[in-house]
Order: C-alpha cells, then structure tokens, then sequence
C-alpha cells in the first residue's frame, strides 16, 4: 500500500468512529471530500472498523513511510481497533482499555501518597476546623467573581499569548475565542477549527478560582491545546505533508500527549513562580491574590495527582458503586460533594470515562522527560519538541531509558 493511500485510509478509519459515537473526532482540518464521504456511507458496523484497522496496522511496515510516522500510525491504529471492539461490545478489563488507547499501564496508587499530600496542605493552610474546611474557605476566597471572569481571561490569555509568540513562533493569523458554556462535564475545552483559530468554552457549571484559572488559559490555548494545534498544523501539515495530523481523536495516544503538554504548560512558559506572576496580573485588575500561597498548596497537593485516576479504577476496575467512588473522591481529594459529582459524571461518560489517565499518566511521563533537560534552556527546547514532532509515549519512554531521571 503507498504512503498517501494508508494516511487516506487511517483517515477514513478515524472519521468513521464519529458516526457511532459523536464528539470521537476532536478536530479535522483536512479534506472536507473526505468527512463527507464518511457521512454520506451508511452507518459503519464497529466490529468491521476493528478489523479494518487492525488490517491497516498490519499493512504499515511496507507502506514506505519514515519510522516516526510508522510509530505514530501503529500506536493510532491500535487504540482504533480496540475502541471498535469496545463499540461492538465486546468485554475489554479496563485496565487493558487504558493501555490500548493511550499506551501506558495504570494502577492504583499508595494511599500513603494521598495521606503526605494531606499533611503537607495542612501546613500551608494551618488553623482550626478540619484540613476540608479550612481548604472550602480558601478556595471560596479564591472565587473569580462572575462578573470579572471574562477580563481576567482576556488578561492571561493576553500575557501568555506575548509570553508564547516570542519563545514558539505563532502564525499572525492565529486566534482564540473565549465563551462561557454550562451543562459539560469538564471545566475546559478547546475546540480547534482548523487555520490557525480555536474555540475555548469554559464552564460555568464550576465556580472558577484565581490559582485554577492561569492554568486553565495555559492548558487550553498558550501555550497547551491551541498553541500545540497551530504549530503542528504549520510544520507537520503544511509544510512536511504529514495528513495523518488533520485528526485529532479521543482515546489515542494523541490525548496523552497533548494534554500532559497542556499540564505542564503553565509552569514551562512561566516557571515556578507562576503564582507570584499571576498575582501581578491579577493586581493589575483589583483583585487580591496570593501568588506565593497558591504555589506552595499546589506544591503540597501533587501527590493527589492519581486520586481521579484511582476513581476511575475503582469505579470500572473494581466494582464499586458511583457513592463509593463520591466519598472516595471527596475524601482523597478533600472537596466537595458537588465537585465530586462533577468528577464522577466525567468519569461515568461512555466516551470519556478512560480519559482521566492522559492527564495523570501524561503529567508523569512527559513531567519527567521535561525534567531530564539540565537547565531552563534545554527543558524549553524539549518542550518545543512536544508541540512540534509526532512524539507518542513509547518514544519518550525509549528516551527516559537512555538518560537519568533527576528527582522532581
């Protein structure tokens, strides 16, 4: 099979899953003839995409493309084959449905970890009443007021937009535009349109907190979902040919990528004094923040990373009821029964009820590769890395093998 035609193919393959369950295909900026082929065929039987995809798998080795490009359609095409299976209902152990799709094993984390997260909050909120309260207050403090919320996403965006385009060159035509949705079972989302433009919805069904919402731009457009899109869309599309990039699918090793790239976009453009940088910001607005304390509670609260995660195998793994993973996650995560509701609906949603492993397995592994760099140079040049080159999990791991991980 030629190059152009497996890409086509691969394509065809991806947009067909929209058909059985729609928000699958997360962008496409390709040929239009070829989304409405799609949506012209009859509805496709999933068990037949499985098969198609693993026999697409099996044509890659001899279809003439580079090894990077190989690499990344194997691990796609194997993350298809098993969400074709999951469509046609066949039993998959949730565990083996994670690594299918976003090439990593999970398990459950050291409860202890959770416990030191504690002791260390407490320390950074002392006081009376218990570590959930004393943390309710803070974060009610920390509220954006409704009505001030779209300036201070117009200013970060602003200030990480400048702080972007000089460190990773952006197209001049690219844009993002901000709404405010309800009713989702995320707190972000960035939709991309293709040609250099986003749309950032942010949800108002959560109350917004000054620490959270620098992260939320950073994630979602500067440098994260938006800036990732619009860099590979210049390089990789236009100007190396690689189609293979006009998708972007759920539940493939893309997701794991890009969003342990958004996770950690804050702290690569700013650096660890992100607080007090967005303190400034948010003096500059008349609201009152204290950047040097929200660095030191999310310092405290890391080790929470997994807690979601466990949720989830707790929830799909082990059985347990969606009560029994509330309280868990209201007692792991110390918050409240609303937002634990919130997290469990995510968790509960057909297509997205693995997701919540690109963020803590993708935090972990690209966090690492980001820290093997021996100074803030060679960590933004790594970081370039992610929003430029085809990377999958399996290539960061072979080059974690062959470096030293240096404690973080």
């Amino acid at each position: 099979m030629e190059p152009d035609t497996i890409v086509r193919e691969y394509l065809l393959l991806g947009l067909a899953f929209d058909r059985l369950e729609e928000g699958f295909v997360d962008a496409f900026t390709g040929d239009p003839d070829l989304r409405r082929q799609v949506e012209n065929a009859p509805k496709p039987d999933p068990k037949g995409l499985a098969r198609r995809a693993a026999a697409l798998r099996a044509d890659l080795p001899s279809a003439g493309l580079s090894a990077d490009r190989t690499e990344f359609l194997d691990v796609h095409l194997r993350a298809l084959e098993c969400s074709g299976r999951k469509f046609a209902g066949e039993q998959i152990g949730f565990v083996d449905e994670v690594a299918a799709y976003f090439d990593v094993r999970i398990e459950m984390a050291d409860p202890e970890e959770y416990a030191e997260a504690h002791r260390r909050m407490n320390a950074v909120l002392p006081g009376p009443g218990s570590l959930a309260e004393r943390l309710r207050a803070h974060r009610s403090a920390d509220a954006i007021p409704a009505a001030r919320l779209p300036e201070c996403v117009e200013a970060f965006s602003s200030a990480l937009r400048d702080l972007v385009r000089a460190r990773y060159p952006l197209p001049a035509n690219e844009l993002v535009e901000y709404e405010v949705v309800s009713d989702k079972p995320w707190s972000g989302f960035n939709y991309y349109l293709g040609n250099f433009r986003s749309r950032v919805a942010i949800n108002s069904d959560l109350e917004q907190h000054m620490a959270h919402l620098p992260h939320l731009i950073a994630h979602e457009s500067y440098p994260g979902h938006h800036t990732e899109h619009c860099r590979k869309e210049a390089g990789l599309v236009r100007n190396a040919g690689q189609a293979e990039q006009t998708l972007f699918l759920v539940n493939t090793p893309q997701c794991l990528m890009a969003e342990g790239l958004a996770d950690l976009a804050l702290r690569s453009i700013v650096g660890p004094d992100w607080g007090l940088w967005a303190q400034e910001i948010y003096a500059d607005l008349g609201l009152r923040f204290d950047g040097q304390r929200a660095q030191q509670l999310s310092t405290a609260s890391a080790k929470l990373l997994g807690a979601r995660q466990d949720a989830a195998l707790l929830l799909h793994d082990r059985g347990k009821s969606q009560d029994d993973v509330a309280e868990f996650l209201q007692r792991a995560t110390l918050t409240t029964p609303d937002r634990a509701r919130q997290s469990l609906r995510f968790l509960s949603s057909p297509l997205w009820r693995a997701y919540i492993s690109t963020y803590v397995e993708g935090y972990r592994l690209l966090g690492s590769w980001l820290d093997v760099a021996p100074d803030p140079e060679q960590r933004s040049d790594r970081f370039r890395r992610l929003l430029d080159e085809p990377l999958t999990p399996g290539r960061l791991r072979r080059e974690l093998a062959d470096e030293p991980i240096r404690t973080r």
